[in-house]
């Protein structure tokens, strides 16, 4: 078991370092977690105030979602990402792997009054009836904010959680899986943000092609593995230390 924990934070440190990369975090405000147990309540996370560009396997911390004792450890979460993913491992064990980030496109878009991201090219059609938007937003996520959130991602279709007034949320089965979701949802929120400041008419896909379209990525084999698999590649070229 340890083989394999050593491994998901080494994953999941890498995924740190690639989003320090492309420019989704925010100073050292958001996080990410992956359950380690069946039922979801243990997860690892980023420990509380360390930027993503500089985070190591080892500083990865194990919690215990029904635990509050965990606010208290050494380098204990900080409390806002307690709340988040804690109520998500606690009440959603489909959500293996939660990715909390208030990168710039998603977040103009949660800030729309209307945030639905409409199929206008592939990569939007990825999400089509696939996220949820949260219009109650009520501050700081601290642990009530989290499980009202956590509800709203009952529906194991619901991949993404666009947050009204706050970022955006995605979940999967793996680190993988989940950074390479949160990867194009950026970039597909980036095009369609950039497509509105045209001002021009935007293009936008039949119901049929959208969903269509959504199941034939949905079962694209291995291409987020593979995404993945390539980023870590690329940071033990440069002989990065996340593994450490």
């Amino acid at each position: 078991m340890s083989n394999l924990i050593d491994q998901q934070k080494a994953d999941l440190a890498a995924s740190f370092r690639w989003a320090a990369r492309l420019n989704f975090h925010e100073a050292v405000a958001n996080h990410f977690s992956l359950a380690v147990n069946d039922d979801g309540t243990r997860f690892i996370m980023n420990p509380n105030q360390r930027h993503f560009s500089l985070i190591k396997a080892s500083d990865i911390i194990e919690l215990d979602a029904n635990d509050p004792g965990s606010l208290t450890g050494p380098d204990a979460p900080d409390i806002t990402a307690w709340g988040l993913h804690g109520g998500i491992h606690r009440h959603c064990s489909h959500a293996r792997c939660v990715m909390h980030v208030h990168s710039n496109y998603a977040t103009v878009l949660a800030s729309l009054a209307d945030s639905n991201l409409p199929p206008i090219d592939q990569n939007a059609a990825m999400f089509y009836n696939r996220y949820v938007i949260d219009d109650n937003y009520g501050g700081l996520v601290l642990e009530e904010e989290g499980n009202r959130c956590a509800q709203l991602l009952s529906d194991p279709k619901h991949k993404v959680m666009i947050m009204g007034h706050h970022g955006i949320l995605v979940i999967g089965g793996t680190v993988a899986e989940t950074f390479n979701r949160l990867y194009y949802f950026e970039r597909a929120a980036g095009n369609y943000i950039q497509a509105l400041q045209t001002g021009r008419p935007v293009r936008v896909l039949a119901d049929e092609v959208a969903e269509k379209t959504a199941q034939q990525l949905e079962a694209y084999p291995e291409q987020d593995e593979r995404h993945f698999s390539e980023l870590k590649s690329i940071l033990d070229h440069e002989g990065s230390d996340y593994a450490d």
